[in-house]
């Protein structure tokens, strides 16, 4: 194996940063063939051992991994190099569309093309639960706990927070008394004897948490707690902490706070931004960038629309991210220890478990948005089911919806030219 120079380090992971398309697989496989197949700057085991530590963390595994890679060839100024190019081109690119999207809301011609997106989207989630699904449910427990998180979620509105709590606590006890119920491997050999590095973990703390609570101070004292800028970043802070089991994971409690709770934007314009968000590259999760941008947008006082929407994006992207940089440089001196952890592996695993049944749920939230326009909210005794009114559904968004599946079921084309041809179906079916 051979180091990079810091220049080429930074060459390398600006062009991943570029290219990043296709959700966290994709992003991963890149990287493995840039990083460990053509320049061989790490090796297998490591890059494995290495992934495995970022499933263990909450947010976006691709992100956290560059980061990580960064940190082991330079470094902290690697890892922050590697880190914020993986993220900076996405975020340009989302928050470009963002503005436009402000800008042009309410146009006829715009409607039409989003429609198209929207019914795209929704067959881009199942296909996304199906994969999961396929790799996550290996144990009758583990399709146990992907069905009990969806009922939480579907049928008792059970916040997402506690359907990962509960998932995790479960996992971290079949792990002790049963890890074959979660088909989990042989732990580890124990690391060699060597000082525990609590100080460099300190210290990693100390700063990420200052970094990442700067601006929130900073809102604070400027607009006080009830201002919508503080509401954004004290809500997708929450969020960094529980986004375990990668993005679509968290989309739909996200929608359902966004829209249902805070009223920032509506369920069909949160499935546009998740279609914007699939177009660009870099991870998934910078679909929070178009909710804050929205959100603050919309109530700009002092600021005007547009200023208040740049830095709702800014902010969001901020505290979105921000923590990736905490988790690695935190943990990664521990993470040959970390690979004995047996009860953390058996609660990740049930996590992301439930997560299948969490994904179901967000496909089911934007099936019944993008197909009906109009539903309600059914209360049955502890049961809060979201059921369709029949009679509004839009046939245009059910042909473009199947279409999409078909080309990507069957036709096993990629997201961006389902995207590409569900939008301009929405123009035609719309004209």
């Amino acid at each position: 194996m051979t180091a990079p120079s810091f220049s080429e380090l930074v060459r390398v992971s600006a062009r991943i940063g570029c290219l990043s398309f296709g959700g966290p697989a994709g992003q991963i496989a890149l990287m493995h063939r840039e990083i460990v197949e053509e320049r061989g700057w790490l090796g297998e085991e490591q890059y494995l051992h290495a992934l495995n530590l970022c499933h263990l963390l909450p947010g976006p595994e691709a992100q956290q991994l560059a980061i990580w890679i960064g940190w082991k060839l330079h470094g902290v100024k690697g890892g922050l190099a590697a880190g914020l190019l993986f993220v900076i081109p996405g975020a340009l690119v989302i928050l470009a569309l963002s503005m436009l999207y402000g800008f042009a809301a309410g146009l006829d011609w715009f409607a039409a093309l989003f429609l198209g997106i929207k019914a795209a989207v929704l067959a881009v989630v199942v296909q996304a639960l199906l994969r999961l699904a396929g790799r996550a449910l290996k144990t009758p427990l583990m399709r146990g706990t992907a069905l009990a998180a969806f009922a939480g979620l579907f049928v008792l509105a059970l916040p997402f927070p506690l359907v990962v709590l509960g998932a995790g606590l479960l996992g971290a006890l079949a792990a002790a008394f049963r890890p074959q119920w979660l088909a989990l491997g042989p732990i580890a050999a124990p690391p060699p004897h060597s000082p525990r590095p609590w100080g460099q973990t300190l210290r990693a703390v100390l700063a990420g948490g200052a970094v990442w609570a700067a601006p929130m101070l900073a809102v604070f004292l400027a607009l006080g707690p009830d201002h919508v800028l503080w509401q954004i970043g004290a809500f997708f802070s929450k969020l960094a902490v529980v986004t375990f089991g990668g993005a679509y994971a968290v989309l739909a409690y996200m929608a359902q706070q966004a829209v249902g709770n805070y009223g920032w934007l509506s369920a069909g314009e949160m499935a546009d931004g998740l279609g914007l968000a699939e177009t660009t590259p870099g991870p998934l999760i910078m679909v929070t960038q178009f909710v804050g941008y929205l959100a603050a947008y919309r109530s700009p006082e002092p600021f005007s629309p547009l200023v208040a929407g740049l830095i709702g994006a800014g902010l969001t992207t901020w505290v979105t991210f921000a923590p990736c940089f905490l988790w690695i440089f935190a943990l990664a001196p521990w993470m040959e220890r970390l690979e004995q952890a047996q009860k953390l592996k058996g609660a990740l695993a049930a996590v992301t478990a439930a997560v299948v049944g969490v994904v179901a749920n967000l496909s089911l939230w934007f099936g019944l948005h993008v197909l009906f326009r109009e539903g309600q909210k059914v209360a049955i005794g502890p049961l809060r089911i979201d059921l369709p009114q029949l009679t509004s559904f839009d046939w245009r968004a059910g042909v473009l919806a199947t279409l999409a599946a078909l080309l990507i079921f069957r036709a096993k084309w990629g997201v961006i030219p389902v995207l590409a041809v569900s939008a301009v179906g929405g123009l035609v079916l719309s004209a």
